[in-house]
């Protein structure tokens, strides 16, 4: 009786996945935001200072859905036991691969607040949180890969590389958005190509080369 007891207290959720899930809900079932917090609450039979304890508006709560999504992804590919040997670039390519499955089990909610197409450029107010998330996991990376030499460290260009990384993780929600393939396979196969070549771009390539080498040549003359 007692492990019973135990057992549901474990699967409690707390107010503020409670308050996430009611939203995600709420937007399914009516095909908009809430007319107001008072409302909502009420619906959702949780008390006011419950709601204000974990947000302050319903832009908040989306930024925290976002943010959800990301950091379980994050540190399930953290927790894979191979995370540790992969290089950098199938690291990056881990991540986008398990996010779109995490991504999978909301696409209804997404297709209804997220407009088919994302532009690249301005960062949509629902993901400003994990915009500083996602740079500070791809700098760890972007260390890792200068430290291994997988990327090339240039003067001015270097410090942009993780702004194009961000780039890239709008082009894969856009494109995901907006693929009907079977099993979402173009989006496989999008994350596929678009990783391998950031990451042939940021490796030691034939540029470097003639850089080199017209250093070599002034340095010679």
């Amino acid at each position: 009786m007692e492990e019973k007891k135990a057992a549901k207290k474990a699967v409690r959720k707390s107010p503020e996945e409670k308050i996430r899930e009611g939203y995600i809900s709420y937007v399914l079932e009516h095909g908009k935001k809430p007319e107001s917090i008072f409302k909502f609450i009420k619906d959702l039979k949780i008390k006011e200072e419950d709601f204000y304890e974990s947000f302050n508006s319903f832009e908040n709560i989306e930024k925290q859905i976002w943010l959800s999504i990301f950091n379980d992804t994050l540190e399930m590919v953290k927790n894979d036991s191979v995370y540790d040997e992969y290089s950098v670039r199938e690291k990056m390519l881990a991540f986008f691969y398990s996010f779109i499955e995490k991504l999978k089990g909301h696409r209804s909610y997404i297709l209804q607040t997220v407009p088919k197409k994302i532009r690249p450029e301005l960062t949509p107010y629902y993901l400003i949180e994990v915009r500083k998330a996602f740079k500070d996991w791809v700098n760890e990376l972007l260390l890792e890969g200068e430290e291994t030499e997988e990327i090339e460290k240039r003067p001015v260009i270097s410090k942009k590389y993780d702004e194009a990384l961000w780039l890239q993780f709008l082009f894969v929600i856009g494109f995901w958005i907006k693929d009907e393939s079977r099993g979402f396979e173009k989006t496989d196969a999008a994350i596929e190509k678009s990783v391998n070549l950031a990451f042939d771009l940021m490796g030691r390539g034939p540029l470097d080369a003639i850089v080199d080498f017209g250093k070599f040549l002034f340095q010679n003359r």
